[in-house]
């Protein structure tokens, strides 16, 4: 076998062992995310408590329909509250 022989197969089999170890790295990392999703109970849709707090964040809402939308969710009756439903109230901000 000539020279180039021998390089050719030194780089195939570099390369078939570079590939191998690739597929196993990617194989481990893939099945550890799904099996960390399942287990986490996280989901890909933010919970109505994430979306409040960046609506108040962006300043879409004010602290106190902040405050009173999070005490509903949390199904606590507010301190403050007005007798004017939460669906009523947000028909008069429009």
């Amino acid at each position: 076998m000539s020279g180039w022989g021998y390089a050719l197969t030194t780089v195939s089999m570099v390369l078939f062992w570079g590939l191998i170890i690739f597929g196993v790295i990617a194989l481990i990392r893939y099945l550890g995310r799904a099996d960390r999703s399942v287990t986490d109970g996280s989901s890909a849709e933010p919970i109505a408590e994430q979306v409040l707090g960046q609506r108040f964040a962006r300043g879409e809402i004010d602290e106190q329909d902040y405050r009173q939308r999070l005490d509903t969710l949390r199904g606590r009756a507010p301190a403050d509250r007005e007798a004017v439903s939460l669906p009523d109230r947000i028909a008069e901000q429009r």
